[in-house]
């Protein structure tokens, strides 16, 4: 098997100076060397679960946040269409590099690193690849531009067939050191780099939570990355913010990068969270018209650039309606300043404070604000009086 090798790249658009200097300052929770912080005690205990129940060392593989493309997508058996390679979703540096949209884009060098050892590598070895990604996502309790993904593949010279139990067990184990004592399920799905691929979901609050994915490793990425026949594997990766959410009970991916030394405090152990305060939330309903219909992931990121240092005071972004502004009456249109080619999205934006309670006028700007990164019609109708 081999890992597919784009024919014809997608054109990419670049990050602005501006943009890549802002993204890459953002802190890596999971990086010891940037501060201590519970992620990077997940981290370990993740690897520790593992480790400890194949016997096998463990090798950590960090990386830089910009990385190739190859790395992010080929070299894990991305189609060349791929979706993900569109810069909705992908934030290139330029045509050959991009900042990384999952920690799986640290893997082939670690891969290769492992095959550079030739006979010296262990008969087999635990890959712990942590790291911030960046994604174009949408805005919510559970989801942000910069979440943070923890990749864990077993490595050996042992083959692992298709229908064997070692996944199975990679999952219960994995399950038990994290959230112990949690009902779980698992379920069929297609990874480019994985055969015989799944989805681990936890069950909380009364629904099922997606927290990994995994699968065998896909042969074609062992080999690409100079490994011989002889090496099979499992890879799991998950978003270790929703994991740490979970286990600390912590209601909004927000509170992780709380500067308030009453919740920070809490983010250095893996105890159960205590709530600090519970601000109320602010509503704001946008009637908006735009050039395509777009997703809530979409106009997450939009609302992120336009907003920057004050981004963290909207907590929900969501898309209640979409409809083409052919069929708005004559008045709705003119309202909004729609050409009938363009579409009405009806918006719910969700404002709070993590730390002080926001007032009618602290509101009203901050929908002003991203009102104007969305809206593309030519007329307006502010909050503020701008």
């Amino acid at each position: 098997m081999s890992v597919r090798v784009p024919t014809t790249a997608p054109a990419p658009v670049p990050l602005s100076a501006e943009q890549l200097a802002r993204d890459l300052a953002v802190r890596d929770l999971s990086d010891p060397a940037e501060g201590p912080h519970a992620l990077q005690l997940l981290v370990d205990r993740a690897a520790e679960a593992l480790s400890g129940h194949w016997s096998c060392p463990v090798r950590t593989h960090r990386g830089e946040r910009i990385v190739t493309v190859a790395d992010n997508y080929d070299h894990l058996n991305y189609r060349a269409d791929d979706v993900t390679r569109d810069a909705r979703y992908t934030r290139y540096v330029d045509g050959r590099r991009m900042l990384r949209s999952h920690s799986s884009a640290l893997v082939p060098g670690a891969l290769r690193a492992l095959a550079a050892e030739h006979r010296a590598a262990p008969e087999s070895v635990l890959l712990v690849c942590p790291g911030l990604v960046y994604r174009r996502d949408s805005i919510d309790r559970l989801h942000t531009g910069t979440p943070h993904q923890l990749d864990l593949w077993y490595l050996t010279r042992r083959q692992l067939p298709a229908g064997s139990d070692d996944l199975t067990e990679m999952i219960a184990v994995l399950a038990e050191a994290l959230l112990p004592g949690a009902e779980y399920r698992t379920e069929e799905r297609v990874h480019p780099y994985t055969l015989a691929g799944r989805q681990l979901d936890v069950a909380a609050g009364g629904e099922w939570v997606e927290v990994a994915e995994c699968g065998l490793a896909h042969p074609g990425v062992l080999a690409a990355a100079g490994l011989g026949p002889e090496w099979s594997g499992l890879a799991l990766g998950m978003g270790l913010d929703r994991m740490l959410m979970l286990l600390k009970g912590i209601p909004d991916i927000r509170i992780l990068r709380s500067a308030d030394p009453a919740v920070a405090a809490q983010l250095t152990g893996l105890e159960r969270y205590r709530p600090v305060s519970a601000l109320p939330a602010v509503r704001r309903d946008l009637s908006i018209a735009v050039d395509r219909a777009e997703l809530a992931e979409d106009l997450g990121d939009r609302v992120r650039d336009a907003l920057d240092a004050d981004a963290d005071c909207v907590e929900s972004v969501e898309v209640l309606s979409t409809t083409p502004c052919r069929d708005l009456p004559p008045q709705a249109l003119a309202r909004l300043g729609a050409r009938p080619d363009q579409y009405n999205l009806l918006v719910k934006v969700v404002l709070r404070h993590l730390h002080r309670t926001l007032t009618d006028a602290d509101a009203n700007a901050l929908r002003d604000r991203v009102y104007a990164a969305l809206h593309q019609g030519a007329v307006h109708q502010w909050a503020s009086g701008s």
